[in-house]
């Protein structure tokens, strides 16, 4: 996020269960790790796990003034139903990566938004990294922003990946490294 001069405002969106939140909580994590002001605010309906939800980020050099993400300046999209209701939401010049392993939509891109389409689910199956399409989504971020390095994204994971689940870290590394390199 060291290349952010103003604001950034993403909006990740899918199923419950494909990571949605956690994908948030890490761009949130790996702000404040560059010394920037961050939002991270969850929603989800009742259903959870297989319904639909978001997450709005923010990223700032400055105070943020609405932790909601409205007009995404960044939009991850890992569903058909999301992908209909958010892509139209972007701002002019922004950026939308889609799945597009589970992407099927005939929604056009608006004008003056990048469209980058990752198979990103397909990846995670293909090298043994099934639930990480989202980390994969993340690492094409980097890629494509410039925002922040892998370094950071490491110190960030080995913030909020529990000792337990430390083994996590190299597989989420890899998935990362996936996505970038796509």
């Amino acid at each position: 996020m060291n290349n952010i001069k103003k604001a950034i405002n993403i909006l990740i969106a899918g199923f419950g269960g494909q990571g949605i939140l956690f994908t948030g909580k890490l761009l949130a994590e790996m702000g404040l790790i560059e010394g920037k002001e961050v939002t991270w605010m969850p929603s989800y309906g009742p259903a959870m796990r297989g319904g639909t939800c978001n997450c709005s980020v923010c990223v700032s050099d400055t105070p943020i003034g609405s932790p909601v993400v409205l007009k995404p300046d960044l939009l991850i999209v890992m569903n058909t139903p999301s992908y209909d209701k958010f892509i139209s939401d972007i701002k002019p010049g922004g950026m939308a990566l889609v799945d597009s392993s589970l992407v099927n939509s005939e929604t056009k891109v608006p004008d003056g938004v990048v469209r980058f389409d990752i198979p990103a689910a397909k990846l995670a199956v293909e090298n043994e990294l099934q639930g990480m399409a989202n980390i994969i989504m993340l690492g094409k971020l980097l890629k494509e922003t410039k925002s922040s390095t892998l370094e950071v994204a490491e110190k960030a994971l080995k913030k909020i990946i529990t000792q337990s689940k430390e083994h996590l870290i190299a597989l989420n590394m890899k998935a990362i490294r996936i996505g970038y390199n796509y």
